[in-house]
């Protein structure tokens, strides 16, 4: 007889994405006999196939349709996901773990009863109403227990115990990576109203090389990368990652002492891989969407109060740590 099958759906962003990974080790543990597949979108797809659990990433290319909605091989791309979230059969259960108009027309694509957030806990109202089966989930939980709550919801368990995001970073690492100790410093953001001043980063390196602990900044679009350059160039000890595929920023996440970043998807990821991580908060709540992790994940600072370099010394050294 056929395993029972699951299709999630969390498209995007990273943040998002990761956010759904504890759920996945939730309803591995509790129904292990599931198949587990997950429809993300292609940019994130190394994300979900860093868990063990997730038998099948299916990529979808919505913000390429979106970027280019005249191209034929952009309307290809999306025919070719519905042949794949067809090729198995229907599935046993569809649960749409992002809750917007998106993620539900991606789930339709599929054949299966579809799950989701009710009318009162969704973020798009008007999606609820395209589900098969609505669940009610706490509001004010934070993210990732809001989606561990509504996996659990579908399958009749009851999640406990730290949130476990359940993967390890891909074997070996660039070449480039130091061999000695070093922090990571995610310095980038989309939204500039939510980085930390460079003379910040300058202060915390130095303080980093008094300890002979060396600071890369990665980035991901070449104006990144260029911040990147100009920082490390005034920080001692300072290194510019190049560019860097998602697996291998896994791999110089995995390796670091720790990270220290603004609110951005890598800071998620460094916690999901178990680094010690301190989420720098500038312009936006660390509430319900910052860092998730136990004692290794710490937040500070939130709108119009960044944290100070001594606040990360001490989290990163203790509490009597002199900048």
């Amino acid at each position: 007889m056929p395993a029972p099958r699951v299709l999630l759906v969390k498209l995007s962003s990273l943040g998002d994405v990761i956010h759904l990974l504890p759920a996945v080790t939730d309803l591995a543990r509790a129904r292990p006999e599931v198949e587990i597949d997950w429809a993300v979108e292609e940019g994130f797809a190394p994300i979900p196939a860093l868990h063990p659990s997730v038998r099948r990433v299916i990529p979808v290319s919505l913000r390429r349709l979106r970027a280019r909605p005249l191209s034929p091989s952009s309307w290809g791309a999306l025919a070719g996901v519905r042949s794949a979230l067809r090729a198995g059969g229907a599935y046993d259960w569809i649960v749409d773990a992002q809750g917007l108009l998106k993620s539900v027309a991606v789930g339709r694509l599929a054949k299966g009863a579809l799950f989701g957030f009710d009318r009162a806990s969704i973020r798009e109202k008007a999606a609820a109403r395209f589900y098969d089966v609505g669940l009610a989930v706490p509001r004010d939980l934070h993210a990732v227990e809001r989606c561990r709550r509504l996996v659990a919801a579908v399958f009749g368990y009851a999640p406990a115990g730290e949130a476990d995001y359940g993967i390890a970073p891909p074997s070996g690492a660039p070449a480039w990576v130091p061999r000695t100790d070093y922090v990571v410093a995610l310095h980038a953001s989309s939204k500039r109203a939510k980085r930390w001043p460079d003379a910040h980063w300058r202060a915390l390196a130095e303080r980093l090389a008094r300890e002979g602990i060396g600071i890369v900044y990665p980035g991901g679009s070449p104006s990144e990368r260029e911040d990147a350059t100009r920082l490390s160039g005034a920080s001692p000890g300072g290194l510019a990652a190049p560019a860097m595929t998602l697996p291998e920023a896994a791999a110089l996440l995995a390796r670091a002492s720790a990270v220290v970043g603004v609110d951005t998807g890598l800071t998620h990821l460094a916690v999901a891989l178990g680094c010690p991580t301190v989420g720098l908060y500038v312009a936006t709540k660390p509430g319900l969407t910052g860092l998730h992790g136990g004692p290794r994940a710490v937040n500070l600072g939130g709108p119009g109060a960044p944290p100070a370099p001594a606040d990360v010394a001490r989290v990163l050294f203790g509490a009597d740590a002199a900048t």
